[in-house]
């Protein structure tokens, strides 16, 4: 599929620019198959998805399925976030009970308990800042940042005037203790691969 040069100059000299609109764009885009396409600010990213990048989100998203029920898991599905022009894909989200779509079809910030993001190399400073920043301000109370470069996981919870508190780097092979939080489970990392 082609996209007309007018498409391109109309949404460069938008001043009325929306997600919905870029996302309409990006959907008439012969985007390859594999990759996961994000809007960071305004900013779209496209990254292929890695062996071991989806090993990592099956683990967790299996482990999830031991509370939440499949409907509340979700896994590269777009979800608008605060901030400007934030339409994430992330990696894995679980939604609390009750949780539903807007009126345009999409799952709301306001529903999630948890979401875990795997980096890429090419992404991974925005899961360390925008996304993570997007995540606190929407209060988002368990955010997992799983590296498989380091071979760690860092813990982000109480989100609080959009920061979140810190715990120590968990090394792959270490529990994962979220029994305190609204997720109330502990997530194994020993099946965990380092690329």
């Amino acid at each position: 599929m082609t996209i007309e040069l007018t498409d391109r100059i109309v949404m460069a000299d938008s001043d009325e620019l929306s997600l919905d609109a870029m996302f309409d764009w990006l959907e008439r885009m012969p985007v390859p198959e594999g990759y996961k396409v994000e809007i960071v600010e305004g900013a779209i990213y496209m990254s292929p998805q890695r062996d071991n990048h989806w090993d990592v989100i099956a683990d967790i998203y299996e482990q999830l399925r031991t509370k939440y029920p499949r409907r509340r898991v979700k896994s590269d599905v777009r979800i608008d976030f605060p901030g400007r022009l934030n339409g994430f894909a992330c990696d894995v989200v679980a939604l609390k009970e009750g949780a539903v779509k807007d009126a345009k079809g999409h799952w709301q910030y306001g529903d999630i308990e948890f979401i875990a993001e795997v980096i890429s190399k090419d992404t991974a400073r925005n899961d360390y800042g925008p996304k993570k920043d997007a995540y606190a301000l929407a209060e988002v109370p368990v955010y997992l940042i799983v590296d498989p470069y380091a071979g760690q996981c860092l813990l982000f919870t109480e989100p609080k005037d959009g920061t979140y508190r810190c715990g120590p780097a968990i090394k792959f092979g270490d529990p994962i203790d979220l029994t305190d939080t609204v997720v109330g489970l502990t997530l194994a990392t020993e099946d965990l691969l380092r690329d």
